[in-house]
């Protein structure tokens, strides 16, 4: 019986914009990227449970605090291992797969999930995921075995918030499956992730255009409304060629 478990990778780092999952979403109400993306996974059924992958140190502490107050289980681990850190939510919670997405990544292109679990199960993948999607909204279904042998085989580049990296670069021992989807979706240049302060501004006028529909935002709807301010999209258009460059691999 396979178990798919979502593994989140917690860190209070970053010099470009500290404590970015903590970072308030809806600044008038203090809900966070976080708290947003618990309740957006938390309604899709093909997770079983979501564990919280977070580094050690004291700056950290915070990300213990709202696991023990949502009720979530987690584990403390190295602070640049994070593939080990994935491996050890996976091992937890007796999971056979990860689903793989970024803490600081609100918006999850959800409506494709369903589908890919079922792809990535009958095709036995080591691992599944869409491609070219907007920066922020895929996600990878990982066997566990394949990260764990990643992380037996690979360098420490390879341990990094790249997990999936070793598995990309040595596709003749591992298999892939590229999910397909509607091309109108095929958007790399619209970016929904928060690395940078212009990124948590997008994202802020995201969430309030349609927070009648949190947490379960349909990416469609984003990319409409982002084609229709493009003062928005100028703001972080020149931190796109960076992300894509660790995005497809």
């Amino acid at each position: 019986m396979r178990k798919l478990v979502c593994a989140l990778a917690c860190r209070n780092n970053g010099s470009r914009l500290y404590g970015k999952p903590l970072q308030n979403l809806d600044p008038a109400t203090g809900y966070t990227i976080l708290e947003y993306m618990i309740d957006e996974i938390n309604t899709l059924p093909e997770v079983d449970e979501i564990v919280l992958g977070i580094s050690e140190g004291s700056e950290n502490v915070p990300f213990i605090e709202f696991a023990e107050r949502k009720g979530l289980r987690y584990i403390i681990g190295d602070q640049t291992d994070v593939l080990k850190r994935l491996i050890d939510c996976a091992i937890l919670a007796e999971a056979t797969d990860i689903f793989r997405v970024t803490s600081e990544s609100p918006f999850i292109y959800f409506e494709l999930l369903k589908s890919a679990w079922d792809d990535h199960i009958q095709g036995d993948f080591d691992l599944t995921a869409p491609e070219m999607v907007p920066d922020g909204t895929a996600f990878e279904l990982i066997k566990l075995a394949a990260y764990v042998k990643s992380h037996e085989q690979g360098e420490q580049r390879h341990q990094s918030e790249l997990c999936s990296l070793y598995i990309r670069e040595n596709k003749d021992t591992f298999s892939i499956n590229p999910l397909e989807y509607p091309s109108a979706l095929k958007r790399p240049d619209i970016r929904l992730t928060v690395d940078y302060p212009e990124d948590l501004v997008l994202c802020r006028a995201v969430y309030s255009q349609f927070k009648h529909l949190a947490p379960k935002i349909p990416l469609s709807k984003i990319i409409d409304y982002l084609d229709n301010e493009p003062e928005l999209t100028k703001l972080v258009a020149p931190y796109v060629p960076a992300g894509l460059e660790t995005m497809y691999l």
